[in-house]
């Protein structure tokens, strides 16, 4: 096994456009990392040079310590698992797991026990004998997954490998791959633009936009902690709420004001933001932050806003709830025990201690 070093790697086509600027991230030995962006932000770029398929313009990639700018793919040890599975249709499954098993030569008792090992892990031992077009999407996948298994590589690579499956074959799926990542321990770098994978999935994080990495650490402190607006606003769904005002003395306190209302900062605030008093701020604040007062006995006036509940959407577990004062929409996650009254005026409460806020010209977060 081996870590892979992304270090100021950039990515220039010959029309001038730069695909990457200034990469650096390390995919720790047996850690799961996973690029996420929305599309054309760079992240499949940077696996395909860590695969060796795009040259690097720039910088330096190593895996272990060897550094692999000008090292062949077959020479690399790291196997790929792409979108659209790439498995040969005329070879019955077990065929396409052994096939590059054959091409290194091996024994055919050495590729029949690793090619009925990783048919053991995914659960494919009956179809073995199967040809690629008798299975299912999600099948389909689990052959490609076993492909790059039998080969036992230092790194794993994938590019949006759950993008062609339906909603619960990919949340199952994911389940897989994870407990894979367990059971193998190896190096695991995967991309995708889905935020929800990217959480759910990952031991790191690796947020890109434009080809600039924006942030890099564990889930949970990217959705708490997020670096800039950006990064709140693409991780975590429903998204942030956004809303601009500005941070206005109040007695010896500070608060926040937008047109439809106004919200006293924590003392914690008051102290970090004391530079921004009288200027133009973003305020951000997480759905599951604003709360229906009925639930809420520790409820302050002061951060009560009004407003007008236009569409519930009930999950079972929840409501998505879409609010509306006089110039702002909200979205809320509410608990299921009551219904919002729809069309009517109802007091909401905002968690200040959990608001962001955000430098309106830089977009860094502040607080």
């Amino acid at each position: 096994m081996a870590k892979v070093t992304v270090n100021n790697v950039n990515k220039v086509y010959d029309n001038g456009f730069q695909a990457v600027m200034d990469a650096c991230f390390v995919a720790e030995d047996k850690e799961f990392v996973v690029l996420v962006g929305p599309s054309g932000c760079g992240k499949t770029t940077i696996l395909r040079m860590i695969a060796g398929l795009e040259t690097i313009t720039g910088g330096e990639i190593k895996i272990g310590d060897t550094v692999v700018n000008n090292v062949l793919p077959k020479d690399r040890d790291i196997a790929m698992v792409f979108q659209n599975y790439a498995l040969y249709p005329h070879m019955t499954v077990y065929e396409n797991m052994a096939f590059a098993l054959k091409l290194r030569k091996e024994s055919k008792a050495e590729i029949d026990k690793k090619v009925q090992h990783a048919a053991n892990l995914l659960g494919i031992q009956s179809m073995l004998k199967s040809r690629p077009g008798q299975l299912s999407g999600g099948q389909r996948q689990r052959v490609a997954l076993g492909r790059a298994i039998v080969r036992n590589p230092k790194v794993f690579l994938f590019d949006e490998p759950l993008s062609n499956l339906d909603a619960k074959l990919r949340v199952q799926m994911r389940s897989e791959i994870v407990k894979l990542h367990q059971k193998l321990e190896n190096t695991m770098i995967y991309v995708t633009h889905d935020q929800v994978e990217a959480m759910t999935m990952a031991g790191k994080i690796v947020v890109m936009k434009d080809g600039v990495i924006q942030q890099i650490d564990v889930p949970l402190t990217v959705y708490n902690h997020p670096a800039n607006l950006f990064v709140a606003g693409f991780i975590g769904s429903p998204a942030i709420n956004i809303v601009e005002g500005k941070l206005v003395s109040a007695g010896n306190a500070m608060e926040f004001s937008c047109p439809d209302f106004t919200l006293p900062l924590t003392p914690d605030q008051r102290e970090v933001l004391a530079a921004y008093k009288d200027k133009d701020i973003i305020m951000g604040i997480r759905p599951e932050d604003i709360y229906d007062k009925r639930f809420d006995s520790m409820a302050m006036e002061p951060r009560q806003v009004e407003v007008i509940c236009e569409i519930v959407e009930p999950l079972g577990n929840e409501y998505i709830v879409y609010l509306k004062t006089n110039a702002l929409d909200f979205t809320a996650r509410f608990d299921p025990k009551d219904l919002p009254p729809k069309g009517q005026l109802f007091p909401v409460t905002l968690d200040m201690a959990k608001v962001h806020f955000f430098d309106k010209q830089t977009e860094v977060c502040l607080v």
